[in-house]
């Protein structure tokens, strides 16, 4: 499904109404019903408090109580906006209600005893708000907040930006969210998401076409996304056929990154993994390793990889693996900096780099300019896995904790951006996980939790991509499957043990089930 911006679910009305020849009044009592039956659904027997304001949103709201009050409901309209300031559309609904006689008034104000015992339809602002929420309108909603109230709010919770998802001054939380056609991305990316609450999403009316437009370049990553993906296993088949993974991970005090990314890497169906390690580590891996193989690579003298790896590995890669995933606890020192950045120029083998990998690339190699020139130089295709902290090392373009806080204004626009500069594609980790390929297409992560946050978690995301890519799927579909399922595993290691307690090897352990959910015949 695809996610829209407030300037494109615009674009999408105007065509619909302009081009098809629905009228918008068409589409404000398709709205209005769906919002109506949600109510119903949800809380048939109480009283309803339509909070409406001047525009189309405002229309819908008061065409919701309409339905409810033809129903039964008892049922009230508080309109914040003065009498003059009414849509077109909106004045419409206004009028009709009065002859029909809902009762309805023009204030900006809510007290306890309008709440009290009320289910609050929140239809104040829609998803075109660009200027933070003040005066009267910001105590109502705060007012709402506080309140014992269930809260629906029509489109998008009031106050939320539709774009970012961020809270433009004050916002109404609501407990449900109706919106009409397709989701928005401020329902998905933080704090609007925790605004949202339960989303539904409802057809009006809008064509098809429209709502499946290659122009609109941003989707979610859902089970029916992903079970089309995971690559079939013929009965008829040997490990040869499911890919040989080469690992470059793991130094001194950082053996276990490079043991996860391995062990998620075969979990998640790679037929060989060699893990390449330091050789003055070599007696931990090979009393831990079972199914992996290890080869030894020239280090530092301190548990820290050489830059005299670099032909090992280059020959290794040339004639016996199929895609590469270094980084996970490799460290950041020139030699790790030099074996990544000859990789990239060099190898001609698919690519994930993450942790110390893209460290090495971002503090240890010069300036910004030449980091990204150097994945822009790239013979093959590169997945770059960051999180918010690599990120805002990567761009360099500000004093890290203030890039940071750029960054997550708008996860989806620096995940676009920064995958079109540098031709890569780009697992954004967080929350949520944003995937972005170099033609300006990404996708919206819908699995994963908090215990997720957790040391390893992201190696084991570099072992289950590398893995996908291993057995034959493009860089954007294996990063799209990589981190649905690694999510998912987190989900359901959560629902087994509770995030407090979860580690990353607990995301391995659930790789089987998640994949088992995922794949198409075992819904």
């Amino acid at each position: 499904m695809k996610v829209v911006t407030s300037q494109e679910m615009r674009e999408i009305d105007r065509i619909t109404i302009e081009d098809c020849g629905i009228p918008s009044l068409v589409l404000m009592e398709r709205a209005g019903l769906a919002v109506a039956s949600k109510v119903r659904e949800l809380y048939p027997d109480k009283k309803v408090i339509a909070l409406c304001g001047g525009g189309n949103n405002g229309g819908d709201g008061i065409v919701a109580a309409r339905n409810l009050h033809n129903w039964g409901f008892n049922v009230q309209v508080l309109i914040c906006a003065k009498k003059n300031e009414l849509s077109p559309d909106c004045n419409k609904q206004y009028q009709i209600a009065k002859k029909i006689g809902i009762p309805i008034e023009f204030r900006n104000a809510v007290n306890a005893k309008d709440v009290h015992g009320a289910f609050i339809i929140d239809a104040v602002f829609g998803t075109g708000l660009s200027r933070p929420v003040k005066g009267s309108l910001a105590g109502i909603f705060e007012f709402i907040n506080n309140s014992e109230a269930p809260v629906l709010s029509v489109d998008m919770p009031s106050g939320v930006s539709s774009d970012t998802g961020e809270i433009l001054g004050e916002a109404v939380k609501a407990d449900f969210t109706v919106t009409f056609g397709l989701p928005k991305r401020g329902h998905y990316l933080y704090p609007g998401a925790e605004y949202t609450g339960r989303l539904f999403i409802e057809d009006i009316g809008f064509p098809e076409k429209l709502l499946l437009s290659d122009k609109l370049k941003v989707g979610l990553i859902d089970r029916e996304t992903v079970s089309g993906l995971i690559p079939p296993r013929p009965r008829y088949s040997h490990k040869g056929d499911y890919g040989h993974v080469l690992v470059i991970a793991g130094s001194r005090g950082k053996t276990g990154a490079a043991l996860m990314t391995a062990r998620a890497c075969l979990r998640s169906g790679a037929g060989l993994v060699t893990l390449a390690v330091p050789e003055s580590l070599m007696d931990v891996f090979q009393g831990m390793v079972i199914e992996e193989m290890t080869l030894p690579l020239a280090d530092d003298g301190s548990g820290m990889l050489s830059y005299k790896a670099i032909d090992q590995i280059l020959a290794f890669a040339a004639q016996k693996a199929d895609v590469i995933a270094i980084g996970p606890g490799i460290g950041v020192s020139d030699g790790t900096a030099k074996i990544v950045k000859e990789l990239v120029q060099k190898s001609t083998l698919p690519m994930v780099i993450d942790a110390d990998g893209i460290n090495a690339i971002s503090v240890a190699i010069g300036n910004r300019q030449e980091a990204i020139g150097i994945l822009k130089k790239a013979k093959s295709p590169i997945i770059l896995t960051p999180h918010a902290g690599e990120m805002a090392r990567l761009l360099k373009q500000k004093p890290e904790e203030a890039q940071q806080k750029q960054i997550e204004k708008d996860r989806i626009k620096t995940a676009i951006a920064f995958s079109k500069e540098t031709g890569t594609y780009l697992v954004f980790k967080g929350v949520p996980t944003i995937v972005a390929e170099p033609d300006g297409n990404a996708f919206i992560n819908t699995t994963g939790n908090s215990g997720m946050a957790t040391a390893g978690s992201g190696d084991v995301l570099t072992g289950v991509i590398a893995s996908l890519l291993g057995q034959g799927l493009d860089p954007i579909n294996a990063s799209v499957a990589g981190v649905y399922l690694h999510g998912l595993a987190g989900d359901l290691a959560a629902g087994r043990m509770g995030e407090h307690s979860m580690i990353a090897s607990d995301i391995i352990n659930f790789l089987p089930e998640a994949f088992m959910q995922t794949i198409d015949h075992n819904p």
